[in-house]
Formats: C-alpha cells, sequence, structure tokens
C-alpha cells in the first residue's frame, strides 16, 4: 500500500496533510477484527498450600488476580477442577460468597407502612394527636378520645392506601424483573445441568455458546472460535475474539463459537458488579418530588404556624377563653390546615402511574423517577445498542463496485467467502445482507474455506461452481490485506479510488470490507488461480432501530433535547446523527477536558454541552460529566444505556433508563429498565409521566387552597364571633375529602407538549386566591345566620330551639350548618383545580365524579341524622341541607372566572418576571438560566422522603430490615484494590483526558 500512497502523494496538492490520517485510518477501522495485543499470564504471589477459600484472599489484587494468572493456578486457588463442584461445595460457596447478582436492599413491609407516618406533615397530625390525649385533661373534663382516635384513623387509613398502592407496584416490578433472571450451563459432579445464574459461585465450570449472556467473570478452559461482544464494557460495535486462558466478562454476549470456563468471581466481585458500586455515590434516596413535597408542606406549615400563634395571643390573652376552649380551636387548625393525605395521594398517584408504564414493559425502579421524567428537558442517549441495534448491517446503498460485477453479485460472492455456521459479527452480516441466507451455499460446491485470523485479516472460500463446473475462489477482509493480495486488474487509478472510498467511508463513520475473485484452470482446488482481482467494497454500520428515528422526533415534539453520548468513533457518531436527524455537531470527549477551541463560537464549555448533538470516544466518567454539567444549568437530564459503562451516568441523571438486554450493573443503577427491543416505551413514558405530574399538580393546588381555607376560615369566625368549631367535624371533612382525592390518581387529564415544572409561585398564589373566595363564602354565611334572620324570613328555617338566628353563636345545628357547606364546596373545589378552561369543558373520570358523589350523601346524611352530642353539633332540617347545597353552587359558578383572573393578571406577572430573569441571565453568561434541579438534597427536604435512613437504621437495630445490599466500607473489602481506587478517582476527578 506504500507505493500508490507515495504516487499519489507526489500528484497532491496538499501532500503533508492528505495521506497522513489514511493509514490511521484504515488501521483503525479494521484493528477490532483480529487479537489484540495480551500480557502473558503470572502466577499468583501465595503460598497454594496456605490460601484459605475467602473472598478477602481471592479479590485482594495485592496477592492474587484471578485474572491474570496462569490457568492451572486458578483451578488450585479456588480448589476445583474440570468435573466441576458437587452440590454440597456448591451450596457451602453459595453461603460464603453469595448469589451471582447484584441484590437491592429490601424494605421490611412493616416498615414500609410506618414510614407513611414519618413526614413534617404527618408529625403535625401525630402532635396533634397527643394534644388530644395528653393536654385536653383539665376543667373536669375527660381526654379528648374522639378526636384522638379519629386523627390516628385517618393517619392509619392513609398509610394503609398508600402502602396497599405502593406494595402493588412493587409486585407488578418484582415480577417483570424476575422474567429477567438469566439461565447457566453449569457442571455439577461431572454433569452437565441448567440453573438460574444467581446460583453460580467461583470455582463452577460453566459453558456458553453462539447467542449466550455469559452468566459470570470467568476464565476460558476451553474455546472454539469465540468471539465476544463486550460493547456494554467499551460501547464499540465489534466483539472480541478469545482463546483459552482469556477473561470474559459477565454480562457480556457470546457472539460466535463454544466456550468452556472456570468461574473466578460472581455478583458484586464480577467487573460489572464492582462498576454497579460506583454508582450514585453522591445521591441519596431523596429525589426531586420530595423536594417540591418540602416546599409546600413548609407552605401549609407556616400558614399554620402564623394563625395558631395569633389564636393563642388572641383567645387567651384577649377573650380570656379557658384552656380546653382554646386547645379545642388550635386543634381545628391543627387538624383541617395539615393537607395530612399529600404524602400518601402522591405516592399512590405515582404507584398507579408505574403500574401503568408495566404495561409498556417498563419496570420502575425508582417511583418518584415518574414525576421527574415529566420534567425531563435533555435526554443523553448512548448509541450502541440503544439508538442502534448493536447488530452490523450491510448498507447496500454505499456498496462500490471496481469489476464486472453488480453490487448484488458483490453481496453474494462475499456471503461465499462466510461461514453460514458458529458466524462472527462479520460474516453474520454479510450473509443476512443476502435476505434468504440459504443463497450462502446455494449452487455452489465448498472445497476449501478458511476462516479469519489475526495474521491475514481475511477470509477465503475455494468453491465449485455446479452450473458450469468451474473452480472459483473469493476472498474478503480488511482492505490493505486484500488490495495486497490482487494481481489483476491492478492500477494506480483503481487503488486512488479504492482509497478515496476508505476515507468517504471512514469520514462516514462506516467500516470497510474488500471483495476479490479469481478463477482456477486446474481441478485441484489448493493449485494457484489466476490472479485476484478487487471487485468490491462493502460498507458495514451498526444501524438505527427501526423504530428510533420516530423515537427521537416524538420527544423533539414534546420539548425535549436528545443528544448522543457514545464510546464510539466521532465519525460514527455524527453518520448515526445524520440518519436519526440528530444532526451532527457532535465533539469528541477531549473538548470536557479542553473546552472549546480560542476563536470559537462557545464562550465556555457549557454553551458548548447545551448546543452539542452528541459526544463521541467518551468514558463513563465523562457521560458522567455531561449529565452533571446539564444538571448544574438547571436541567433534568434522563440518561439511555445498556451498558456498565453507562451506569455511572444513569445513576447521575435525574432519570436513569436501561434499555432492553441491559446489564445487571445498568439495570442496578437505572430508575426505568425497559423489557421490551426499542425506545418507543420513552415517549410512552414521557407522555405517562406527564399525566401523572398534571394530577400532582392539581392536587397540590387543591391541597394549599383547602390549608388557607380552613386556617383563615375558622381563625377569622373564632376572632370576629368567638365560634368554637368542634374538632372532631373537621377530622369528617378530612376523612372524606381524602377517600374523594385518592381518585386524582386515575383522573382524566391531559399531557402538555412541554417539559413540566413545578412553578411553586403559581400554585400558592391559586391557592390563596381560592382559599380567600372559600373563606368568604363561609363567612358570610354565618354573619346572614347570626346578625339577621334573612334564613327564617325566606325559607322558614329555624335553629337550636326554634330560634330565628344564631344568637348563641356556637349553636350546635349552626356547627351542623358550617360543616356541611365547608364539606361541599371544599371539595366541589377539585372541579375546579384539574381544569385548564371552565370546569364541565373537561370530564373527569369515572371513579373521582362517583367518589364526589358518595362523599356528598355522606355529608348530607350526617347532616340530617348526626346528633353527636359529645362534639356539639346537632341534625338539621331537609330545609337547610337545600340551602347550603344552592348556596354552594351560587358560589362555585365565580371560581372559575376566578381561575380565569388569576391568569390574566398574577400568574401572567410572575411569568414575565421569570422570563425576564432568563433573558437577563441568557445575556450576561450566554448560558439560558432554568430551575435547579440536583437530586442531592438537605436534611429538611430528605425528611419528606417515603424511605427515610431514620427508619433504615432503627431497623437494622432491632433486626426488622433485611440487609443484603454491598454497601461500600464493604466494597473496599471484598472487591479489588482496583475498583476502590477507580471510585475514589471517579468522586475526585469528574473528567479526566483522553488520552
Amino acid at each position: 500500500m506504500s507505493d500508490p500512497k507515495v504516487e499519489k502523494e507526489a500528484g497532491s496538492t496538499e501532500p503533508a496533510q492528505a495521506p497522513a490520517p489514511e493509514p490511521e485510518k484504515k488501521k483503525r477501522e479494521y484493528k477490532d477484527f483480529g487479537h489484540d495485543e495480551e500480557e502473558k499470564p503470572t502466577h499468583a504471589k501465595v503460598d497454594m498450600s496456605q490460601i484459605q477459600l475467602k473472598a478477602e484472599d481471592l479479590y485482594d489484587k495485592e496477592k492474587v488476580d484471578l485474572e491474570t494468572i496462569v490457568v492451572e493456578d486458578v483451578f488450585k486457588l479456588l480448589q476445583c477442577d474440570e468435573n466441576g463442584l458437587t452440590d454440597e461445595e456448591a451450596n457451602r460457596r453459595l453461603e460464603l460468597f453469595g448469589p451471582n447478582k447484584l441484590e437491592s436492599e429490601e424494605q421490611n413491609p412493616f416498615l414500609q407502612f410506618l414510614s407513611f407516618m414519618w413526614n413534617p406533615l404527618s408529625w403535625v397530625m401525630e402532635a396533634a394527636a397527643l394534644v388530644a390525649i395528653a393536654l385536653s385533661n383539665g376543667e373536669h373534663r375527660p381526654p379528648d378520645w374522639e378526636d384522638f382516635v379519629g386523627i390516628v384513623t385517618l393517619l392509619l387509613i392513609n398509610s394503609a392506601i398508600g402502602f396497599y398502592e405502593e406494595r402493588n407496584a412493587g409486585n407488578a416490578v418484582k415480577a417483570l424483573m424476575d422474567s429477567l433472571a438469566p439461565k447457566a450451563k453449569v457442571k455439577r459432579a461431572g454433569q452437565w445441568r441448567e440453573i438460574e445464574s444467581a446460583q453460580l459461585v467461583p470455582g463452577d465450570m460453566i459453558s456458553f455458546k453462539i447467542g449466550d449472556i455469559v452468566p459470570a467473570d470467568c476464565r476460558l478452559v476451553e474455546a472454539v472460535n469465540v468471539s465476544i461482544d463486550q460493547a456494554a464494557l467499551t460501547g464499540e460495535s465489534l466483539p472480541q475474539s478469545k482463546k483459552v486462558g482469556d477473561q470474559c466478562f459477565s454480562g457480556s454476549t457470546c457472539k460466535q463459537g463454544e466456550a468452556e470456563g472456570v468461574v473466578i468471581s460472581t455478583g458484586p466481585n464480577t467487573f460489572f458488579g464492582r462498576a454497579a458500586n460506583l454508582v450514585g455515590q453522591d445521591d441519596d434516596t431523596t429525589g426531586h418530588l420530595q423536594k417540591i413535597l418540602a416546599q409546600i408542606g413548609s407552605f401549609c406549615l407556616v400558614v399554620i404556624g402564623i394563625f395558631v400563634l395569633a389564636e393563642i395571643f388572641c383567645l387567651y390573652a384577649g377573650f380570656r377563653y379557658s384552656y380546653r376552649r382554646g386547645l379545642d380551636n388550635i386543634l381545628v387548625l391543627l387538624i383541617g390546615g395539615i393537607p395530612i393525605a399529600m404524602p400518601t395521594v402522591l405516592s399512590v398517584t405515582l404507584a398507579v402511574g408505574a403500574q401503568q408504564l408495566a404495561k409498556y414493559k417498563a419496570i420502575v425502579t425508582r417511583i418518584t423517577a415518574i414525576e421527574e421524567l415529566a420534567a425531563v428537558t435533555i435526554l443523553c442517549s448512548d448509541k450502541t445498542g440503544t439508538l442502534t441495534t448493536n447488530k452490523l448491517t450491510i448498507d447496500r446503498d454505499t456498496v462500490r463496485t471496481y469489476g464486472p460485477f453488480s453490487a448484488e453479485d458483490v453481496i453474494l460472492l462475499a456471503a461465499y467467502a462466510s461461514r453460514t455456521e458458529n458466524q462472527d459479527a462479520i460474516d453474520q452480516c454479510v450473509v443476512g445482507a443476502l435476505g434468504d441466507t440459504s443463497r450462502a451455499r446455494a449452487g455452489i460446491k465448498l472445497l476449501d474455506f478458511k476462516p479469519f485470523n489475526p495474521v491475514d485479516k481475511r477470509t477465503e472460500i475455494t468453491y465449485r461452481e455446479e452450473s458450469t463446473g468451474k473452480l472459483k475462489r473469493v476472498t474478503k477482509g480488511m482492505t490493505g490485506a486484500i488490495i495486497e493480495l490482487c494481481t489483476r486488474n491492478k492500477t494506480e487509478e483503481l487503488e486512488n479510488r479504492l482509497e478515496a472510498d476508505v476515507e468517504e467511508f471512514a469520514q462516514r463513520g462506516l467500516r470497510a470490507l474488500a471483495v476479490a475473485y479469481e478463477e482456477l484452470d486446474s481441478d485441484d482446488h489448493e493449485a494457484e488461480g489466476n490472479g485476484f482481482e478487487l471487485i468490491g467494497l462493502l460498507a458495514i454500520f451498526d444501524p438505527p432501530r427501526d423504530d428510533t428515528k420516530q423515537t427521537i422526533d416524538d420527544a423533539l415534539a414534546l420539548g425535549v433535547k436528545v443528544k448522543m453520548v457514545t464510546g464510539d468513533q466521532l465519525a460514527i457518531a455524527k453518520e448515526t446523527g445524520r440518519r436519526l436527524g440528530l444532526g451532527d455537531h457532535m465533539y469528541p470527549a477531549k473538548v470536557l477536558k479542553d473546552g472549546p477551541e480560542p476563536g470559537s463560537r462557545f464562550k465556555n464549555l457549557d454553551e458548548m454541552i447545551l448546543d452539542a448533538d452528541g459526544f463521541a470516544g467518551v468514558f463513563p466518567e465523562h457521560k458522567y460529566e455531561i449529565v452533571k454539567r446539564l444538571q448544574a444549568l438547571g436541567h433534568l437530564c434522563a440518561m439511555t444505556g445498556d451498558g456498565a459503562n453507562d451506569a455511572p451516568a444513569l445513576s447521575r441523571a435525574n432519570v436513569g433508563i436501561a434499555v432492553e438486554g441491559a446489564t445487571d450493573a445498568a439495570r442496578s443503577a437505572a430508575d426505568i429498565v425497559l423489557t421490551e427491543p426499542g425506545l418507543s416505551t420513552i415517549v410512552h413514558a414521557i407522555r405517562g409521566s406527564r399525566i401523572i405530574f398534571q394530577r400532582m399538580r392539581n392536587y397540590a393546588i387543591y391541597a394549599c387552597a383547602v390549608t388557607i381555607r380552613i386556617v383563615v376560615c375558622f381563625s377569622i369566625l373564632a376572632f370576629a364571633f368567638k365560634f368554637d368549631f368542634p374538632p372532631f367535624m373537621v377530622l369528617i371533612i378530612a376523612l372524606l375529602n381524602d377517600g374523594t382525592i385518592m381518585t386524582l390518581s386515575v383522573d382524566r387529564v391531559l399531557p402538555s407538549n412541554h417539559p413540566d415544572s413545578w412553578d411553586l409561585a403559581e400554585i400558592f398564589a391559586f391557592a390563596v386566591a381560592y382559599g380567600l373566595y372559600l373563606t368568604l363564602s363561609t363567612i358570610a354565611l354565618v354573619a346572614i345566620a347570626i346578625r339577621t334572620t334573612w334564613f327564617f324570613d325566606k325559607f322558614g328555617v329555624t335553629l337550636h330551639n326554634g330560634a330565628h338566628q344564631a344568637l348563641d353563636h356556637n349553636d350546635p345545628q349552626l356547627h351542623m350548618i358550617v360543616y356541611l357547606q365547608v364539606a361541599i364546596i371544599s371539595q366541589a373545589l377539585i372541579f375546579v383545580t384539574r381544569s385548564h378552561g371552565f370546569f364541565f369543558m373537561e370530564r373527569p373520570s369515572v371513579a373521582l365524579f362517583c367518589a364526589f358523589c358518595l362523599a356528598q350523601l355522606v355529608s348530607s346524611i350526617i347532616a340530617a341524622y348526626g346528633n353527636w352530642g359529645f362534639t356539639n353539633i346537632e341534625a338539621v332540617s331537609g330545609g337547610w341541607i337545600g340551602i347550603v347545597w344552592i348556596w354552594d353552587i351560587v358560589w362555585f359558578i365565580p371560581l372559575d372566572w376566578i381561575k380565569f383572573a388569576m391568569k390574566a393578571t398574577v400568574i401572567k406577572y410572575l411569568r414575565a418576571r421569570h422570563a425576564a430573569a432568563v433573558a437577563a441571565q441568557t445575556a450576561s453568561e450566554g448560558v439560558p438560566m432554568t430551575r435547579t434541579t440536583s437530586r442531592a438534597a438537605s436534611v429538611h427536604e430528605s425528611l419528606y422522603s417515603n424511605r427515610v435512613s431514620f427508619l433504615r437504621r432503627a431497623a437494622r437495630k432491632v433486626g426488622f430490615g433485611q440487609k443484603i445490599s454491598m454497601k461500600p466500607e464493604e466494597l473496599q473489602r471484598f472487591s479489588s484494590i482496583q475498583a476502590a481506587r477507580t471510585g475514589s478517582v471517579l468522586a475526585r476527578h469528574p473528567s479526566r483526558p483522553t488520552a
């Protein structure tokens, strides 16, 4: 190849530049076809007779490196032989080393139930229960058992509903995960059998063949033409050849041949296991939703706290209330103001959403990820196996021909020169290009076949053409090797043309495969032919999945920017981006270290990352840093991937998505696991998550409005009329509200066409407007009943003992009237908060409507028959019930107009102010400002997480929890020193040079 290059160089206008990269590119394009240079095996630096079969010894790489020592030493160290282990020894080792899978920490059901009562909102209710039972003594009255029992019942009901729904979702997830359990062929006591991969132990003899997944890290003791796909590790498309003594990693796929090996490490000690344990070290269990819940909860607590203090000063200092009377008023605010159902409603909504996504074969392993997916603005995707099929294909449109044969003829002849069984990845894609694979041997008689080897870098077939009886020979392989072999019709022009074609393929990220042909004049198939002639050049690439382009288009339509982040070469990434419509503004990983070039249009690296369509040649830490930088800019990021190299970024991302066929390491790090091929499920998940988000936002506005409505309303009634509403009736209102609101989890709502975000200023503004308006509706009713005889004059209704007006401000029938009025219109508010236009334009779900009707029926029955002396209420006549219903309907109608007025004034102002802030930030720094979204949270926010660390620690101390996952300190002890160092380097240095 050197002479043509020199000749080309002599005639080129750019002699110093044109030829330099070419040999490098050719070598790069084809280097994966053969064996890599390998280190020679060593011996263990340990006394074989003294070593014990313990993880501490076997995985201490200062003493022993099971990955590189000679295989004979492996058998000695693992105290096994080629007949395999006995069942008894295998069981003993299973106890010693643990199962061969990445475990998760299972939560005790009892503690999961209690966790729904472990957050500041519940604490206030629990404090109210203690006030009712412990502080309500004195003045010759017994403790307030009714309110105590009511509060505890309310807490238990909310926890039970949340526990049931979340447990159901967890069971659905577990069922799908169990269906993914891989199998392994193992030799036990000299007999081959199939078991679950989780049962493998170090020292087991395993076998695998083409199409199998390697079930554990092993050293090969037999290898017949073995080729292993390690794309999950390297991100590259081509598999690696393996021979006896080589190591195979757990989770890689056998693409060719058959092999037997001895298991050297399992579970968390495998290569993938160690990678999985590097993820998630800087995050806690608190997600974005818990942070929002913390802020909403804080808003409610501050409102309640202000009015509780106001009541203490006003009622005790101003009105000189007795101890018990003032306490009852404070209990009304504590019980009625706290949105006690909020954690449960949101958990139920997410749990139902997880079950709905399971129908699309998407496993949600972190339930709050559903809410974060609705707000995702950028989707970072791995290429190999995610955007593409990870299955090499001949690009028929780019086949180059140089001889008398057509493109179809070249493909057919290349298929002749390919194996039809025990194929490697190249042979498989060439034969597959025929469509009908039987054509690869049809009409010919095979006389001799030379498989690919690292020295010749080509395959060759000699065959007899049955139609003519002539002997012919075809070879295919690396361009350099094939053109050197050709002697017939080889000209400088042909070589220049070939070089130009290979260069074009390289620039487009296509791997070139040359094909040559000769005829034999004799009947001896080993004789020399008339000389090989170059007849064609095939382009090999990893094609996009069928649904990937549509998925990306759908994601863009939903306002989600897609970026490719791949370990493959830049040219390949650009070509894939062009085919998918992603764009080709892609950069090598080194820019993450060096930053934009001087004089470029980017002021800084952040601008460059935001503009880029993708990055190529990245290592796991690069993927991790890209996600981290995007999050620092205020974006919520989703990351898709399938390999151990994706695991750190999957863990760091707000939503990590492991695609179908992902390794255990990737599935362990991900928040959502897809169990069907393709990415279309992601679009379903985004739409589904936005529906769920709308339900949660509707509830948040409702809950905050009810807090304002109860607290402000009953405080003003106490201040203005010394009105003492019974705390027990507030409990009844809360109980009926919760029963109705739970059905929001299945309400009919429309997803938005852009990423959702929690704009709490808008939520609180709507809540204050609705709350104050509803407060006015109740105060007006009470004021008319107390100050006038209007209701008696117009409708002939009376109060307690036939009174025409409530001269006694705490008339027990007036209490019942207020109860009914508050119960009806408070629940009706949900129909306003759930709709964007008029409430009657957006039909609610049947469940929500029926629950509302049932709750109002119960409220009306209580009003008609509830003569409960212990709580100072008395049943009212049907006339009063009708009046209250009409009163609430009249006051309900303007609520929609309040919503529209708020949107036209306050909400419009808030959005304009936010847009101005973003514009100012963009103008000054060049990078748009959005919202801060790191998953790491403060202690205050983490209090709202359902899986609180306090409960977990307590569980372990008393023996409730079942601790079965690897912890950092155990990782240091059981895994290799190399893994521990990798973890610390990743934590200290998010980026490093690619060199």
